[in-house]
């Protein structure tokens, strides 16, 4: 009887997912980024919540949960109802690097999550103090191998991409540098400009505005290629420095069981948002890239996640990195 009753209301659920897709959304939705506000996820999840917000007709709400370099607001969303009204923006650190680097993750990047869209690529860049003793990387590298017990960087947390993406440089220099973590890029960078930190290797959106302002210094990007409106500054691979690649992307991601119906349907207002002209140029202005299209559906973007973990279990696992 109850194997009966199982599958009818199965069947039941699969026939309303239409008319619930058709419906949605009929109330705001939250947005949970995992990080605190003025980073440089929480800048991009503003560009694009504004446009989808016009498009779906109801208001997509930012909500920072910030902690354990993005695990902890990660963690509440893969905890919500599957109704679409509870959506994460989920990035390359909190899938692809967290769950790795810690002991016990409090999610499966995997198993409980659908995901949506992909939405955005950025690339890093090394930007240091002002007033920090080296201009480029080759000067960079010789202070930081003299200095390994003085020079400190900053990241978004324990596990977040800016400390992945340090635990490369690390690697690449053959030292373990000082880490102090925060619970967000944004007070990681206030104390970069006041002098308090060495370095960050931030994302290019909130990088760029201080770059420009003359509060801190570039030295490299770290993605294949230079990046837009940095164009002056090397990137990794012409300095000879492989392995380098930490550049980060953002995507929308479900509780487990949401309807796919309701998948589809933010997937694609997530595309239309990203291709109006105004997004695209706001994007441009912070060293953002609009993926293109064939990378932008939930299966893509499924099938992308379990790449990118494996792409980082390689120096994950040779960094030797648990976080109890």
């Amino acid at each position: 009887m109850l194997k009966y009753l199982g599958v009818a209301l199965a069947a039941l659920a699969a026939a309303l997912c239409p008319a619930a897709a058709q419906n949605y959304p009929n109330r705001p939705i939250t947005v949970i980024v995992p990080y605190a506000a003025g980073g440089p996820v929480d800048t991009v999840a503003r560009i694009v919540a504004v446009r989808m917000s016009e498009l779906l007709g109801q208001q997509m709400i930012i909500e920072n949960a910030g902690g354990a370099g993005g695990m902890t607001g990660t963690a509440r969303a893969a905890k919500a109802a599957p109704d679409g009204y509870t959506v994460l923006l989920s990035g390359s650190a909190v899938l692809s690097q967290v769950p790795q680097l810690y002991a016990k993750p409090l999610y499966d990047p995997v198993k409980d999550f659908e995901h949506a869209a992909l939405f955005n690529d950025s690339a890093r860049v090394l930007i240091v103090r002002k007033y920090f003793p080296a201009n480029n990387w080759a000067e960079f590298a010789a202070y930081a191998k003299a200095n390994p017990n003085k020079v400190q960087y900053g990241s978004a947390g324990m596990g977040s991409g800016s400390h992945t993406c340090s635990i490369l440089i690390d690697m690449t220099l053959g030292v373990t540098l000082t880490h102090v973590p925060y619970r967000g890029a944004g007070p990681a960078m206030q104390d970069l400009i006041a002098g308090r930190l060495d370095f960050i290797p931030e994302q290019i959106s909130t990088a760029t505005p201080q770059i420009k302002g003359g509060t801190v210094k570039p030295i490299v990007t770290f993605g294949t290629e230079r990046a837009p409106g940095l164009e002056n500054v090397p990137a990794a691979p012409e300095l000879g420095l492989k392995g380098l690649d930490c550049g980060a992307w953002g995507g929308f991601s479900f509780p487990k069981g949401t309807p796919k119906a309701i998948v589809d349907r933010l997937s694609k207002a997530t595309s239309d948002a990203i291709d109006t002209p105004l997004i695209v140029e706001r994007y441009k202005g912070i060293g953002v890239i609009v993926p293109s299209k064939d990378r932008r559906s939930p299966e893509y973007f499924t099938k992308f996640v379990q790449s990118e973990i494996a792409r980082w279990s390689v120096p994950i696992k040779a960094s030797g990195m648990k976080i109890q």
